[in-house]
């Protein structure tokens, strides 16, 4: 028999969503009604690849250091990267610097909220600019994050996981079951990153929590595997060239002085370390100086 999936009456999914929600909703700072767009903004920046747990005490350093656009856009780039210190993907603080300067000289120091507007800051794509829209400024958006995806997948598709990159039609589903009322489609988004971050998990979904469970198509049909398993790729960290760059990035925010080639960490391998080193230069996250040391970019 054929498993009739939840997507033709997603309207049923509305109020379960927004009712856990409304109990189950974590105590985040940047959720508090009244929170400005650029700290969103920020909050957004920092939880790309990054959990909720390492995010939130650095999310409220960086904005009592730096509350609006114009005083991060003060700030030098070696500021930016040791406030950062261990968030990961270090080039996502320079490109929230450079995103605030753009504010504070193409917008008046506000953030924008057009979606054209928003897109053109750097280190702002679809996702966060559609962030933007729904939780700062009440707009109606379609939010599409990792979790949003998976718990739309299941609960819509059947799928145990939605495919590796979105799709246009993937895409034109979530549009389609977002609420018409702004108000209500930015409680809708919120409700399902927060249900895919604590219930609808990826590895481990807790199916007995959700309170989608008796109208989740994937649970209709068995829960099949991933059809996508494949294509995925894991990302190792022991002994790549992530893990050196983290451990040269480390000992510059820690550096007093601009270090010699022969006073960073070494671990065995020169040829990692000087490729790594080398991609940090390239990436404007490490500058040589004309003693042929090296710090983090002061300009």
């Amino acid at each position: 028999m054929q498993v009739t999936t939840s997507s033709e009456h997603p309207e049923r999914l509305l109020p379960l969503v927004l009712d856990w929600y409304a109990r189950h909703r974590r105590d985040l700072p940047w959720r508090v009604p009244g929170t400005s767009a650029w700290a969103v903004l920020v909050s957004e920046v920092m939880l790309q690849q990054t959990p909720v747990v390492r995010v939130e005490p650095a999310w409220r350093e960086w904005m009592q250091r730096w509350p609006d656009p114009a005083a991060l856009a003060a700030a030098t780039p070696a500021e930016v990267l040791r406030a950062w210190d261990r968030l990961g993907y270090p080039r996502r603080a320079l490109r929230l610097r450079d995103a605030a300067i753009a504010i504070r000289d193409r917008h008046g120091g506000t953030v924008p909220r057009t979606t054209a507007e928003l897109r053109a800051l750097p280190g702002v794509g679809s996702y966060t600019a559609a962030a933007i829209r729904s939780f700062a400024y009440g707009e109606r958006d379609v939010v599409l994050d990792t979790n949003v995806r998976r718990v739309l997948a299941r609960a819509l598709d059947g799928a145990a996981l939605p495919a590796p990159s979105l799709t246009r039609a993937e895409e034109r589903r979530a549009e389609a079951v977002v609420p018409a009322d702004p108000a209500t489609s930015a409680r809708w988004n919120i409700g399902l990153m927060e249900l895919g971050a604590l219930v609808c998990t990826a590895r481990a979904p807790r199916c007995g929590s959700c309170p989608l469970a008796h109208t989740c198509a994937w649970r209709r049909a068995g829960a099949p595997g991933d059809v996508h398993a494949a294509r995925r790729r894991t990302q190792p960290w022991q002994g790549t060239d992530r893990q050196a760059r983290g451990r040269l990035m480390a000992a510059l925010r820690d550096a007093v002085e601009p270090l010699a080639v022969t006073e960073l960490p070494d671990w065995g391998d020169e040829t990692q370390r000087d490729r790594a080193l080398a991609g940090l230069v390239a990436d404007g996250l490490v500058e040589v100086t004309p003693q042929a040391r090296y710090r983090l970019p002061e300009g």
